[in-house]
């Protein structure tokens, strides 16, 4: 098992979640993702990353896999102009590579924002520190165990 997915397991366990992530495959695309768990695109959880033009810092923006971040939006909810996040910050500061990026289990938890459409199903499925793995988890307990704030960032 991965760093990262052990990383991952353990945060949910942490968080008195007895979630199992589950192997599906190699997915590159939420769809991909979707279509291997066997589950609508839009109960796909993407976590997309910003640098907060700021400070430096990665955001995490949890969205539908139905739904495209609007830049303009995101920069709006963050209260910062936001940029492109590259693989260096986030690798350094969630410990997850681009396509695994869980929204929990971060090395150090960056400020992150939840999309309400995914809020309209009994199951959503996230990265679980690998692009191999996802779990699923009811969606208000991941908004709650990941310390996103509900917000509209989706354009």
């Amino acid at each position: 098992m991965s760093r990262s997915l052990r990383r991952v397991t353990a945060a949910l366990l942490a968080a008195g979640c007895d979630i199992a992530p589950r192997e599906i495959g190699n997915a590159t695309t939420a769809q991909m993702a979707a279509d291997l768990v066997g589950c609508d695109v839009a109960q796909i959880a993407k976590s997309i990353m910003f640098r907060d033009e700021e400070s430096g810092a990665a955001l995490l923006f949890v969205t539908s896999g139905a739904n495209r971040v609007d830049a303009g939006r995101a920069s709006a909810v963050a209260g910062v102009p936001l940029g492109k996040a590259d693989a260096g910050l986030i690798r350094a500061q969630t410990g997850f590579a681009i396509g695994g990026v869980s929204p929990v289990g971060h090395l150090t938890r960056p400020r992150a924002f939840f999309d309400p459409a995914l809020l309209a199903f009994e199951t959503v499925w996230a990265a679980a520190g690998t692009p191999r793995h996802l779990f699923g988890i009811a969606p208000g307990l991941l908004l709650e165990i990941s310390g996103a704030e509900l917000a509209e960032f989706t354009g």
